[in-house]
C-alpha cells in the first residue's frame, strides 16, 4: 500500500483552517504579490537587483528586501522603481 505524499499544497491547505495562520496568510498577500510582480519585471528586463537599485536611486538591499517581503516600501519608493522599470505604478483597492 502506498501511502500519500503530504505535500506543501496540503500543508497550506490545513494551516489555513488555523484563523490566525489564515488571518497572517490572507494579510501578507500584497507583500508577496508585490515581492512576486517585482521580481517578473525585472526578470523580464534582464536586469540585476544591481542595476535595479541604481536606476532607481536606491540600495540592493532595499530591492532584496522588496522581493522578499520583509519591508514595507514608501509610495515615493515604488513610483522610483516603476520609472526604472519603465511601467506604470497602479495601486487599486477591491
Amino acid at each position: 500500500m502506498r501511502r500519500k505524499i503530504y505535500t506543501l499544497q496540503d500543508h497550506i491547505k490545513d494551516s489555513l483552517k488555523n484563523p490566525e495562520f489564515k488571518k497572517a496568510w490572507e494579510e501578507s498577500e500584497p507583500s508577496y504579490q508585490l515581492g512576486r510582480t517585482l521580481i517578473k519585471k525585472r526578470l523580464a528586463q534582464k536586469i540585476s537587483q544591481i542595476e535595479l537599485a541604481k536606476k532607481a536611486n536606491t540600495t540592493q538591499a532595499v530591492i532584496s528586501r522588496l522581493e522578499n517581503m520583509t519591508v514595507n516600501p514608501s509610495m515615493e519608493l515604488l513610483q522610483r522603481i516603476a520609472k526604472a522599470l519603465n511601467v506604470n505604478l497602479k495601486i487599486q483597492f477591491e
